[in-house]
């Protein structure tokens, strides 16, 4: 059957092998994936499985050692360091499991240093209040808690209006009640502004609020799931 909707990302025979010392680690082992325009992905798997490897190659940190990733319809493999800066900076939104926010700025500082170099930003304030932050804009990190911290960093990301959101264990460092609430303003952004949304978790609850599941092992896809209906994060049982 052919998918008519339009298709961002397109992997190829995705390999990646890692040197580590006398022995090579084969993290990807010939991945054939495609991820469409506003979709909700949850890349689902134990650790060592290459959901991280493949995260990366989506966004530009790391390259295949064989295969292709089209970005686009575009082999990101030809692009040049400027241009791979240049992708990442005006196409892709980072969160990770710590939220890597400069201490001394506050929360409206942190994202409008996104903001200052994006081409079509939304306004910080705009975005801290999309994340649920409208009365926390002058706090500095300390000054907020790590849910609150982690959704300062979900805002960072999406000011620059990214087609793609890449997000590795966002909940991973968060009790259970921030995590959903985090889950929450990940789940509210790819709804509101059609980003296509890509969440790496161990935690197997968190599939239900997916379009699919793409479930990794051993650096292989094993199969992809379909939810016919996605779960809000708060009906989620974790």
């Amino acid at each position: 059957m052919t998918d008519h909707r339009d298709r961002v990302f397109l992997a190829r025979d995705l390999t990646k092998i890692y040197p580590m010392g006398e022995i090579e680690v084969q993290a990807l082992r010939g991945v054939d994936l495609a991820l469409f325009a506003g979709e909700f992905v949850v890349l689902l798997g134990p650790s060592g499985s290459g959901k991280s490897t493949l995260l990366n190659i989506l966004g530009g940190l790391d390259s295949p050692s064989s295969g292709a990733m089209q970005y686009g319809g575009r082999d990101l493999g030809v692009y040049d360091d400027a241009e791979l800066t240049r992708y990442r900076r005006e196409h892709v939104g980072f969160v990770f499991q710590f939220y890597n926010l400069i201490p001394s700025l506050t929360a409206r500082e942190n994202v409008a240093l996104v903001t200052e170099i994006a081409r079509n930003p939304l306004p910080p304030e705009e975005a801290l209040t999309l994340v649920g932050l409208a009365d926390r804009l002058d706090h500095f990190p300390a000054q907020l808690s790590g849910g609150e911290q982690q959704r300062v960093a979900i805002a960072r990301a999406v000011a620059k209006r990214p087609e793609v959101l890449l997000c590795d264990e966002p909940t991973g460092a968060l009790d259970v009640q921030t995590g959903v609430r985090v889950l929450a303003v990940i789940d509210r952004v790819n709804r509101e502004l059609g980003t296509t949304t890509v969440v790496i978790t161990h935690n197997a609850a968190i599939a239900a609020m997916a379009d699919r599941v793409i479930h990794l092992s051993n650096g292989l896809i094993a199969r992809i799931d379909h939810n016919a209906q996605r779960q809000a994060p708060e009906a989620i049982v974790w």
